[in-house]
């Protein structure tokens, strides 16, 4: 019987068939389609006749059917559904991939004739997007090490391998580090709190098996929890045990994991002739260099310091009010900036919390895209990897454009944070294809699931990655949807956060889950208005973490990492009172790959960008504006990596942008 990973998908606009899919199919599957892109791979390099684009190129460009198949089914279950079945198959998938991917980049021959290519380049008649994809190929196989020999050549591929290994490793020891760890409250303890966090804690309670309510380590829990609960010292435990995530020494202790990344990454770098891994990273960057991210995140932290050192104050004199002595912590910060939100904005999470509705909020997102794209979003009826899983075909103009998935609720199998990726990215080579885009979310799971506004803002957020999939228009799978510079990636994501906060579209869609009234132009405005409250605390936490992955990746890898961080954060003068959003062994963006080291500031200069470009919807007057949204779409959107980064967006916007949209954006500009 054919592996059902390996069949030909007959399911409506091939998905995959996760109805037939076991996990017993995953190994077997694996090994075949390794070994038929291994023959793919070796027919390309052998090939007598003279390299061109299209037997080079464009055979590397088809080559790997199969594997992406499997491995974009087996991923996507694996990070939103794991198992210890699927954790097992993950840490043996790892190091066969990393030595598979590390045996092309070597091979020799194949390299030849790539070089080949590259050298006549300016001979053979290449279209725009053609010329890019083999700069990018060249440029791909050279950073991998493929000009390498003898016994660097060597070592480079152990020390792939070994990477592979130890981001998989960290990434496991931090979700069972998340989902082993829960705090049981009595019904005393939940004195003082909203009824959504007593019926989120209650939910939570149940699918851990315990016998009450619980506190556990989602974010979506945890942080009303320590919004809201006026118990301090529950707080701290909880606070402590959030932060202390891939940290708890024993089994799942990821410090020691994290100085042997660091260590291997410098060498890797090392290798290619590179001063530093920073350096090695940021070559392909819109950033550029170290020193071009660094002095952005000074120029940020400057204001967003003094802001959260101001906002410290007003917070310790509330403390200090409630007879409670000592020095504002960590675990206070949110529970007094929330009670001073209610005091200064008269605004109050709870009351604002029954107005974002999760099915109104997907519904917001896609009228947002009808009205910018003219996209349409029909509900798919097709077996999914899990029961929580729902999917719209999605359509313009009677065309099907893509299908999208949502998996919207937190749950113990699914790693922490929110994502987007593509099961299958759109192409039109060798054959037309259309995408497959997945949204995972860790919300808060209710009667109905009800958002906080920045919950709100993350399903945007996702969504606007989302786009980027489904609305991309070029031949070469390569260069498709998201394959972009990584400073260049949450552009689309984070300019989609804005349209949430345009007026009217809150005033349509949050809408009161039992009255089903839309919010009060009043509370609307106050949530409007409150758009940069703690943005001193939100920025500190932040530039804190991309200051710290930046400096672990420039220079000798550190040998205590935690002993590093403290010295860089000493340096910078972090406030008492604030931690780093994310700190070195639960950073899960800088150590389960490659992805985000030393590119953690990526969101914050595409902060930059996308604060700037919102702005010419407000210039204009209409934040659906069909021009400019026509324009967006063209040259960002649909575009994908099939020109430099700063090429689209001065195509889009005339110029590139200075940091003062974003500093306006997030209230921190000098008055």
């Amino acid at each position: 019987m054919t592996n059902p990973l390996l069949a030909d998908w007959t399911t409506p606009f091939k998905i995959a068939p996760f109805d037939k899919i076991s996990d017993a199919d995953f190994a077997p599957a694996l090994e075949k389609a390794l070994a038929a892109h291994d023959a793919e791979i070796s027919a390309i390099a052998e090939d007598a006749t003279p390299a061109s684009f299209d037997n080079v190129i464009g055979a590397l460009e088809q080559a790997g059917g199969d594997l992406e198949k499997v491995l974009s089914v087996f991923f996507t279950v694996a990070g939103a559904d794991s198992t210890p079945e699927r954790e097992a198959l993950q840490r043996d998938f790892s190091p066969k991939l990393a030595a598979h991917f590390s045996r092309i980049t070597a091979n020799k021959k194949l390299f030849s004739r790539v070089e080949a290519v590259w050298r006549a380049r300016d001979t053979l008649g290449l279209s725009d997007e053609q010329a890019r994809v083999l700069m990018l190929t060249r440029r791909g196989f050279v950073r991998a090490g493929a000009a390498l020999t003898g016994a660097e050549d060597a070592r480079m591929a152990a020390i792939k391998s070994r990477l592979a290994e130890l981001g998989t490793q960290f990434t496991q020891n931090l979700l069972a580090d998340e989902r082993d760890w829960f705090m049981e409250l009595s019904e005393g303890d939940l004195e003082g709190l909203p009824q959504f966090v007593i019926d989120t804690a209650r939910a939570a309670g149940e699918e851990k098996g315990a016998t009450g309510p619980v506190v556990t380590l989602s974010r979506s829990l945890i942080v009303p929890f320590l919004q809201f609960s006026p118990r301090r010292d529950l707080r701290q435990i909880a606070f402590e045990a959030w932060t202390a995530r891939g940290a708890n020494g024993g089994a799942t202790d990821n410090t020691e994991i994290c100085a042997e990344i660091l260590a291997l990454r410098a060498e890797r770098a090392a290798l290619l002739g590179y001063e530093s891994f920073a350096d090695y990273k940021l070559e392909t960057e819109m950033a550029g260099t170290p020193a071009a991210v660094r002095q952005l995140l000074t120029d940020v932290w400057s204001p967003a310091k003094a802001q959260a050192e101001a906002d410290a104050e007003v917070l310790t004199a509330m403390m200090r009010e409630e007879g409670v002595n000592g020095d504002l912590a960590p675990w206070d910060w949110r529970y007094y900036a929330a009670k001073r939100r209610v005091a200064e904005h008269d605004l109050d999470e709870a009351e604002v919390k029954p107005y974002f509705q999760l099915d109104r909020m997907i519904e917001a997102s896609f009228a947002c895209a009808t009205r910018l794209f003219g996209l349409e979003f029909k509900p798919l009826d097709v077996p999914l990897y899990h029961a929580d899983c729902r999917a719209w075909d999605v359509s313009r103009d009677g065309q099907h454009v893509a299908v999208f998935i949502g998996d919207y609720f937190a749950r113990g199998s699914k790693r922490s944070g929110a994502w987007c990726s593509a099961m299958r990215a759109q192409a039109k080579f060798p054959e037309v294809q259309t995408p497959v885009v997945i949204n995972v979310c860790n919300f808060a799971k209710g009667t109905p699931a009800l958002l906080s506004y920045d919950d709100a803002r993350t399903l945007f957020h996702e969504f606007g990655h989302a786009l980027h999939q489904m609305l991309s228009n070029v031949t070469y799978e390569s260069i498709s949807g998201t394959s972009v510079a990584r400073d260049f990636v949450e552009l689309p994501s984070q300019l989609y956060e804005h349209w949430l906060e345009v007026p009217e579209v809150l005033a349509e869609f949050a809408t009161h889950y039992e009255t089903g009234e839309a919010m009060p132009k009043t509370l609307l405005d106050k949530v409007l208005g409150a758009a940069t409250f703690d943005m001193g605390f939100q920025t500190v936490e932040y530039v804190a973490s991309a200051m710290v992955d930046l400096a672990f990746h420039e220079g000798a890898a550190p040998a205590d990492p935690m002993a590093r961080q403290a010295e860089i954060l000493a340096e910078m003068g972090m406030p008492a009172a604030i931690t780093m959003r994310h700190a070195t062994p639960q950073f899960a963006h800088v150590f389960s790959g490659d992805g985000y080291s030393a590119g953690y500031y990526s969101y914050m200069w595409s902060e930059v960008m996308d604060a700037d470009a919102f702005e010419a919807f407000e210039e204009k007057g209409d934040a659906f504006d069909a021009e400019l949204a026509a324009s967006l779409e063209a040259n960002i959107l649909g575009a994908g990596g099939s020109r430099d980064a700063a090429e689209l967006y001065t195509a889009f916007r005339g110029r590139m942008p200075g940091v003062e949209a974003l500093l306006k954006g997030r209230g921190l500009a000098a008055a």
